[in-house]
């Protein structure tokens, strides 16, 4: 992706009793490291107490087997974290941890929340936070909030908790949460972030954000967690509860870019949905060019559905570093630049004389995209035509992805032409959004399309609509 909107984060939980659970939601995460680079952490309980180990760091950095030989149990959460709410920091890493009037809980997030202000009022007002003594600060973080909200509730009965506060949440969640005995998985009634559950070869049970960490765990995958429903794990099986009418509005921008091309999201193949949005692609806006190639990895499969519809080569124009992280994690646009150099290398004899059509899968500040165009003329390039599988995106996220501030978005302040003009390529088109969601093969009216069309399922708060510089009021129905 030619852009800097941070991730969606990655969830797992693990209910197998008789086995290392701890060690299966590590490779869990290990399966969505993709989800999130700042941070990892693991909750588990041998049936007595809950014990979280979190640290900075990509999972294989922050867990071994020492670490992992303390966390005993049978159940455990685990979770990859990109900052959406709250700074880069230890303490706001997850999973969340609460010792509240029934025991101890632990809750992994992946969304954000648009009422976290109200949250925190109410809390102050219950009180504040059940675990630190009094004088020490409120949690600075949605996901604390809520596992607060649940440690103060629950009397014994944790579901009963769970239930008692989902309701007053409002926006995007996909939790894992866990007590001492007991796992549960809740989606919010709009469902923009993914959660699966899958049974594992052992005969436990399996919750995660893609469909491939079931794949790498052998698991068996069941259902998708429906909208509005929390799912209970423990020794009588599985059980699910309706606590509010599902209203659908997935994230679109998973099909797009965040879930891996191996996962499945609402019954299709991620890869399969990019490959037809390339084909759609170039039947939008053909060019006449000798070779296509794609930003990798994220945008290999449309290329190649570009490359099988307009009937030009599909080649490698870039070698990709492995070992570097996605560059939009970087703090300052400097250290993008010089990341981009460092994780991409142009094939100068695959590259040089011909005109190229490069296929990325979003522009989200544009510098990125400016940067690869310069690298492919540098390489000899005759021309560089850029072909973007999803619409410009126009409006910032609410719902779990940290996009830049709307006028930080290279598609709110420029049209087209003008993005064109910035990049410096000789020619640029982006995927209509009528032909985007006919390639996911999910009805219009069950996505999310708010940073391409600016219409948000949940209402925004008038503060997290200024701390954003939303420039014009968007729509909130759709």
């Amino acid at each position: 992706m030619a852009g800097e909107a941070r991730d969606a984060c990655g969830v797992v939980g693990i209910y197998a009793p008789g086995e290392d659970a701890a060690r299966l939601a590590y490779y869990g995460l290990y399966a969505l490291q993709h989800r999130g680079q700042e941070a990892a952490g693991i909750a588990a309980s041998d049936g007595t107490s809950v014990v979280v180990y979190k640290e900075l760091g990509l999972v294989s950095q922050v867990f071994d087997e020492t670490v992992l030989a303390s966390l005993r149990g049978h159940v455990a959460i685990g979770h990859v974290r990109y900052s959406t709410t709250g700074s880069t920091s230890w303490v706001n890493a997850q999973p969340s941890y609460k010792a509240g009037p029934g025991g101890q809980i632990a809750l992994a997030h992946n969304g954000n929340l648009v009422n976290s202000l109200e949250l925190k009022s109410s809390l102050q007002a219950a009180g504040g936070d059940p675990t630190p003594a009094d004088g020490r600060p409120l949690p600075t973080t949605d996901t604390d909030l809520v596992a607060a909200h649940i440690a103060r509730a629950e009397h014994g009965d944790l579901g009963a908790a769970i239930l008692h506060v989902l309701p007053m949440l409002s926006g995007a969640y996909s939790f894992t949460i866990m007590d001492e005995t007991q796992l549960f998985g809740a989606r919010d009634p709009h469902g923009f972030r993914p959660l699966a559950l899958g049974r594992l070869p052992g005969g436990g049970w399996l919750l995660a954000s893609e469909t491939c960490a079931l794949d790498l765990l052998g698991a068996r995958f069941v259902r998708d967690v429906e909208p509005g429903e929390l799912v209970g794990i423990d020794r009588d099986g599985v059980h699910g509860t309706r606590f509010a009418e599902p209203r659908p509005a997935a994230c679109v921008f998973e099909h797009v870019y965040f879930a891996r091309p191996d996962s499945t999201l609402q019954g299709q193949n991620v890869y399969a949905t990019r490959y037809r949005m390339g084909e759609a692609l170039a039947a939008e806006a053909p060019v006449d060019a000798d070779l296509v190639v794609p930003v990798p990895d994220s945008s290999v499969p449309a290329a190649q559905g570009f490359a099988k519809a307009s009937g030009i080569p599909y080649g490698e124009g870039f070698v990709k570093n492995r070992y570097v992280g996605r560059t939009f994690i970087q703090p300052t646009q400097a250290m993008r630049r010089q990341g981009i150099r460092t994780k991409l290398n142009p094939l100068r004899e695959v590259i040089a004389g011909r005109r190229v059509v490069v296929v990325d899968d979003s522009i989200v500040r544009g510098n990125t995209t400016r940067q690869i165009v310069a690298m492919l003329f540098e390489a000899g390039a005759a021309e560089v035509h850029l072909r973007i599988s999803s619409p410009p995106i126009r409006w910032p996220c609410f719902y779990g992805i940290d996009m830049p501030d709307r006028d930080e978005l290279i598609g709110a302040r420029h049209d087209v032409d003008g993005i064109a003009r910035h990049s410096g390529a000789t020619s640029l088109a982006y995927l209509s959004l009528e032909a985007m969601i006919a390639a996911t093969v999910v009805p219009g009216e069950d996505l999310c399309s708010a940073c391409f069309s600016g219409r948000y399922p949940v209402p925004v708060p008038p503060e997290k609509l200024r701390s954003k510089h939303v420039l014009e009021q968007p729509a909130t129905a759709r």
